[in-house]
């Protein structure tokens, strides 16, 4: 079995068509077909049923495309370790984060990061934490930044939990709420703008209105975070969003819910049988260590605190990280 016949039965995988796989892969369609025939019968099964002109995968196929995909991430990872080792000044970094996290803290700490390894690729990819644990899972991301709990019991998955932060009842300013605090029963009836369905705050939220006996009213629905927090401004309701991201957003404010109130944990993850690259270790040493010194100098936004122990451990990047990942 070679890498090359795996990488062309996903592209046959994804598009469904032996021709546009092809020109995905640059080679000619006839020389595809042979190295997917190889494949079978090396596999000893068929991979794709080709009735009447459909391309569909077989169970045998459905099988191995998650190990495909896997096994061609893990020797792109590879193939970006050993570069690294060779002393090449370049490399990348595939992170995950949640939208409100890239709207946030996260795009500071990106910025000193690229300010000191210029030569590091950055690819971030943003999604919901369920989506970023999956992404993980099959290699096709070196670290995530995401919610707590998991909501997967995958053992591969390794996780440390680094901030906390109060989730706010977000209205517009011209609102004037002149109420301290809000309780999650005093959402009962309201109109909300809620988030699309696989968000993690849309199932806090609808935890806790459920806790407290209640069926939320939804104004609108299906949002990401920027979209959310527009409607919100526009006076179509109110939506539970974390403190952070109102940061910069005059028009909006955010109302404590009453003690305990809604939290949301912060972990960064990675997969425990992979060793993440010296380029995403450099990452997780500047992201530490930014969060480290936004906190001393009390710079981190209001309702969020760094978890016990992220400060002494963290350290400055360059001294975590090896000269060869340096622009």
């Amino acid at each position: 079995m070679q890498l090359q016949q795996l990488a062309y039965f996903v592209a046959v995988a994804e598009t469904r068509h032996f021709t546009q796989a092809a020109e995905r892969m640059r080679v000619a369609q006839p020389s595809l077909s042979k190295q997917i025939k190889a494949l079978e019968t090396e596999l000893g099964a068929p991979l794709f049923s080709r009735a009447r002109g459909n391309v569909t995968l077989t169970p045998a196929g459905e099988a191995l495309l998650p190990l495909a995909r896997r096994m061609l991430a893990d020797a792109d990872t590879a193939r970006q370790e050993v570069a690294e080792l060779a002393g090449l000044r370049r490399g990348r970094v595939r992170l995950g984060a949640t939208p409100s996290l890239c709207a946030g803290l996260l795009a500071d700490a990106l910025a000193r990061f690229h300010r000191e390894y210029p030569g590091i690729e950055l690819l971030v990819e943003e999604g919901g934490s369920r989506d970023l644990v999956r992404a993980l899972a099959r290699g096709q991301l070196d670290l995530s930044v995401i919610i707590m709990p998991l909501q997967s019991d995958d053992p591969a998955l390794v996780t440390e939990e680094i901030l906390r932060e109060n989730l706010v009842v977000a209205s517009p300013s011209h609102a004037r709420v002149r109420r301290p605090y809000l309780r999650i029963e005093d959402l009962r009836g309201r109109p909300m703008v809620m988030f699309r369905r696989g968000y993690d705050l849309r199932e806090a939220t609808l935890a806790a209105c459920r806790q407290a006996g209640f069926e939320p009213r939804f104004a609108v629905e299906g949002g990401e975070m920027d979209a959310v927090l527009r409607f919100v401004e526009a006076g179509l309701g109110v939506a539970v969003v974390p403190s952070m991201v109102l940061d910069g957003r005059p028009g909006l404010t955010g109302i404590p819910l009453a003690p305990p109130g809604l939290r949301r944990t912060i972990a960064l993850a990675h997969r425990k049988d992979v060793e993440p690259t010296r380029a995403a270790q450099a990452f997780r040493a500047t992201l530490l260590f930014f969060l480290a010194e936004a906190d001393h100098g009390g710079e981190l936004p209001q309702g969020v605190e760094l978890i016990r122990g992220v400060r002494d451990s963290a350290r400055p990047s360059r001294d975590a990280s090896p000269a060869a990942d340096r622009g």
